[in-house]
């Protein structure tokens, strides 16, 4: 962007920010609501998860396609038009009359919204220059990582406070007023409609057949036991197919739909990489965290809301101090700090037990609110900092998919732990504790002792499920710690790659350096 950046600018990229912040929050917004939709839907326990499902899937789809559409249609039309059908559908998803309607709406709603998050990633390259970008960097982050985290706790408030309808209601007047900014204040670039002249339809349908068999493969491969049934293994094949097709036709066609040839500058594909780890973590701790909370201790969803507000609190006190680092500091060894930092705290996790509340999380979550500053700002800067203002677009889309497809894969990941490694601590504890141990006798003794005073049944009986429920909650705090433990080692597995990334050049503008 060639003229000085005026208060329209402002005005404009703030509103789609807060539009970018719409759409990663309903990702998480309904987690923990989806025991009162399966009640108001009156859907099946296992109908609902496609809740959550059906907008990933959607979203996922989308974001790699949205650098094209903003070259044809220009940034301001694309996510003028984004956010208002985002709006509209998530109206529908209110209005909702039973659980196929739900999905349908919400895959609409994650499709129709999935462009806002990464045309806003390229719009800060393409609008302010190179002395402003750790300012907008750190607001980019602040909201792309704090989404996540408050979607589960301003999920419960609203349905505790109103109504599950109003998860999707309250977008309404955001979104109107996001359309209007948009539509009077941003100026960024000019529609190339000659480009629909050259669709690559054949490169967007094999894209969307990859990416969402990806997904729904992901999605249900650990409930299935992954390759014991069959239609995981046709749904894998289906996208071990349509991905090398696709990236076969990426990258002969002459007008490819989303161009590969991104990744052949190291920084952004290291970057991807970086992006990719820190999407798994993310997700993964949100959503470890609650499972936990309410597994294990029996929390409600306010309770688990205001454990959980640990991370965002300090992700937001932390973000003048990222801002500041970033310009003194070379940009690789603030994010090495960062990725650090997060695996320290989802380390420091791994000590869990079921006594577990607010105060023994309070410092790994701080320690990850604090880190997440610290991966997010370099790593913008890194991974898009250094490519062509013309790529930026494009690049952004590829860059924001590998961090869902992280979240993706690794919820994938620590379900499979979850439940093999449930499993087998469950069997492991009950070995030690068999009939034939004196300690468990001991055990039994004892709780049959105490509740013979309380019990006119059979106390034996009662002491006997007792242990056995105990058996169960201990089996799945050492599952938990496991979990967290993967997430750790991925993180620090990670700070391998970092000598291969290279700063982004002082004296050039992003979008300039490469």
């Amino acid at each position: 962007m060639n003229r000085p950046v005026d208060r329209g600018d402002w005005i404009g990229f703030l509103a789609m920010v807060v539009g970018m912040f719409m759409a990663i929050l309903d990702i998480q917004i309904v987690s923990s609501s989806l025991g009162e939709i399966q009640a108001g839907l009156s859907a099946g326990r296992d109908e609902i998860s496609w809740v959550q499902t059906s907008y990933l899937i959607a979203e996922v789809v989308m974001i790699p396609l949205s650098g094209w559409l903003a070259r044809v249609f220009s940034t301001r039309w694309l996510f003028l038009g984004s956010v208002l059908t985002f709006t509209l559908s998530s109206a529908a998803c209110a209005l909702a009359w039973d659980i196929d309607s739900m999905i349908v709406f919400r895959a609409l709603q994650g499709f129709l919204g999935g462009a806002m998050i990464p045309t806003v990633f390229a719009s800060a390259f393409m609008i302010f220059p190179k002395e402003r970008m750790p300012m907008i960097s750190v607001l980019i982050g602040l909201v792309a990582t704090m989404a996540p985290t408050l979607g589960p706790v301003v999920g419960g408030w609203i349905t505790d406070a109103l109504s599950w309808h109003w998860l999707f209601l309250i977008n309404l007047p955001v979104g109107l007023l996001v359309a209007g900014s948009v539509f009077l204040f941003v100026r960024i670039d000019k529609p190339n409609l000659d480009m629909l002249k050259r669709i690559d339809v054949a490169g967007i349908v094999l894209m969307a057949l990859f990416l969402g068999a990806l997904e729904y493969t992901l999605e249900e491969g650990p409930a299935d036991n992954w390759f014991e049934t069959d239609a995981i293994v046709l749904w894998t094949a289906c996208t071990a197919t349509a991905g090398i097709l696709f990236i076969w036709r990426e990258l002969v066609c002459k007008n490819p739909v989303v161009d590969l040839f991104a990744f052949r500058n190291a920084n952004f594909s290291i970057g991807c990489l970086f992006s990719f780890v820190i999407g798994s973590g993310l997700y993964g701790s949100v959503y470890l965290l609650p499972l936990f909370l309410s597994r294990v201790r029996g929390m409600s969803s306010y309770d688990i809301g205001v454990t959980m507000i640990v991370t965002g609190a300090f992700q937001f006190l932390s973000a003048p101090l990222a801002g500041a680092l970033s310009k003194k500091m070379d940009p690789r060894l603030m994010l090495g700090a960062g990725l650090t930092l997060f695996g320290v705290g989802l380390w420091l996790t791994t000590a869990m037990t079921a006594d577990w509340g607010y105060w023994e999380l309070f410092l790994p979550q701080a320690v990850r609110g604090v880190s997440l500053m610290l991966c997010f700002l370099p790593i913008n800067m890194l991974a898009l900092g250094t490519l062509p203002r013309d790529e930026v677009q494009n690049a952004s889309g590829l860059y924001n998919l590998m961090r869902n497809l992280g979240g993706a894969i690794g919820l994938a990941a620590i379900n499979t732990v979850l439940i093999s490694r449930f499993d087998l601590h469950r069997a492991q504890l009950a070995e030690t504790l068999s009939a034939g141990s004196s300690q468990a006798s001991e055990m039994l003794a004892a709780l049959s002792e105490r509740l013979g005073d309380l019990l006119t049944a059979d106390p034996e009986l009662a002491a006997l499920k007792l242990l056995g429920r105990l058996l169960e909650r201990e089996a799945w705090v050492m599952t938990f710690s496991d979990a967290f433990m993967l997430l750790a080692l991925g993180f620090f597995a990670a700070l391998l790659f970092m000598p291969w990334i290279r700063s982004v050049a002082g004296n050039k503008a992003p979008g300039e350096a490469h």
